[in-house]
């Protein structure tokens, strides 16, 4: 395979990690709203408990359970995101990988690492099996 075929499945690959990282934002995003409005029926409590019932009223009525964006709750954003740009992006990224490489992952990093590797430096064994004891 070509240096040149090897760093586009390299790009390819580093694209797909940091859409990994964006769904994991994602998920944080979709976790803390949800603690977020969990913890809101603590404030309703107190709010009452306080003898607030029309601000604990309105924090129930105005916040809880409400759509992040227009029609939408966290969980669906992230079902939308997993339907419409995350799966499709890691199936092409594995077929092309396949096509390319016979489904080698990491390709770019295992050439990088046989470069940058000193040979025979009991620390830079290319296999855990290869290391002194």
């Amino acid at each position: 395979m070509s240096d040149t075929a090897v760093a586009a499945l390299g790009a390819l690959s580093k694209a797909l990690e940091t859409t990994e990282r964006a769904r994991g934002h994602l998920y944080s995003f979709h976790q803390l709203t949800g603690t977020a409005d969990l913890q809101l029926d603590e404030a309703v409590r107190l709010l009452r408990q306080a003898g607030h019932s029309a601000q604990a009223e309105r924090v129930e009525r105005d916040i809880v359970g409400r759509n992040v964006i227009p029609g939408y709750w966290t969980f669906q954003i992230v079902e939308d995101y997993d339907a419409t740009y995350y799966r499709p992006f890691a199936l092409v990224e594995e077929e092309i990988r396949q096509e390319l490489a016979d489904g080698v992952c990491h390709l770019y990093e295992a050439e990088m690492r046989a470069a940058r590797r000193t040979p025979g430096h009991p620390d830079h064994p290319m296999l855990p099996e290869d290391a002194p004891p």
